[in-house]
């Protein structure tokens, strides 16, 4: 929904006064929009407006229709704000990590890795504005990446942003040379493995899958919820190897087995592609400081940075 079809909530029913209540019904919902119900029930069914179906019957919860009203007005209350989670990347933290001081205290951005899937499921939430995410190997990763979004709430609302192609692979120990993961998966090596929904985690099942193996031959010591945590496991000897990009491994200086590259995309509502913390983010991971990082890293082409990618 567009915001021009947005109109400014009229005032609280008597019964708005006396029980606020933690939801709105399909009637009161409608009357603090100023919408007809016909046109809520539209929104509701396609996911544009926080709502829920129980018992046969739509609830709306107060306090997320009260965000999603304030993020759909002009210019938003919240677009002094840039929250980012979803997949972990030393490249994106340090470019946010140098954006940050710049804004002092006019505006505010923080990077909250969670995972690729849990990272969707907080922006379909409007917990975070953006999620970072990689889902399989580059040649199929718009197909794939558009597939993934759409199985979550919202995403006709949303845009994907390509940040960069990665190497993807293992993070090994120092000094532990292997030739292939079958080596790995098939002998006593111990694994940091990723979490479930994990995109560092998705595509070394892939690669074992083509081998014949699976994650369940892996000799699991550990689970890492970032590739920076999996590669703190490794380089403290408490694993063997991980899950993970070379640019990961290289941070913490340790060796790589290279199984190929991916797309790392930003998924986002269309709204935020073109605020100003947003632009100001693409500008600083596309700058001087973000492009050396990127070369004494390896494993990263920057040449796709700023593309956007169709999701029909």
């Amino acid at each position: 929904m567009s915001p021009r079809n947005v109109r400014v909530p009229g005032p609280a029913t008597p019964r708005d006064e006396a029980s606020p209540g933690a939801c709105f019904t399909v009637r009161e919902a409608a009357a603090f929009l100023n919408l007809n119900e016909k046109k809520l029930y539209e929104l509701a069914n396609s996911k544009d407006i926080p709502a829920a179906r129980i018992g046969g019957k739509w609830l709306f919860p107060r306090a997320l229709l009260e965000e999603w009203l304030l993020e759909q007005a002009h210019g938003g209350a919240l677009t002094d704000r840039l929250l980012i989670t979803g997949s972990d990347d030393p490249l994106l933290a340090a470019t946010v990590s140098a954006l940050a001081p710049s804004l002092g205290a006019a505006a505010f951005v923080a990077y909250s890795p969670t995972g690729t899937l849990t990272g969707l499921e907080l922006l379909a939430r409007r917990r975070a504005n953006v999620c970072a995410l990689h889902w399989g190997g580059v040649e199929h990763s718009e197909q794939q990446h558009a597939t993934l979004l759409r199985s979550f709430g919202g995403h006709r609302q949303w845009a994907l942003v390509r940040l960069a192609l990665r190497e993807q692979g293992v993070i090994l120990r120092r000094g532990l040379h292997i030739d292939g993961i079958e080596t790995l998966a098939g002998f006593d090596y111990r694994w940091a493995m990723r979490q479930a929904g994990a995109g560092s985690r998705h595509f070394l099942e892939s690669a074992l899958a083509s081998r014949g193996f699976s994650a369940a031959d892996c000799t699991v010591v550990a689970t890492a919820h970032t590739e920076r945590e999996a590669a703190g496991i490794v380089v403290r000897d408490d694993a063997d190897c991980a899950p993970g990009t070379r640019a990961a491994a290289a941070e913490f200086g340790l060796d790589f087995l290279p199984l190929g590259w991916e797309a790392f995309d930003l998924a986002l509502p269309r709204d935020i592609l073109f605020r100003r913390l947003f632009q100001d983010l693409l500008r600083a991971h596309a700058g001087p400081a973000s492009q050396a990082l990127a070369q004494r890293l390896g494993g990263y082409d920057l040449s796709p940075l700023g593309q956007v990618i169709g999701l029909d």
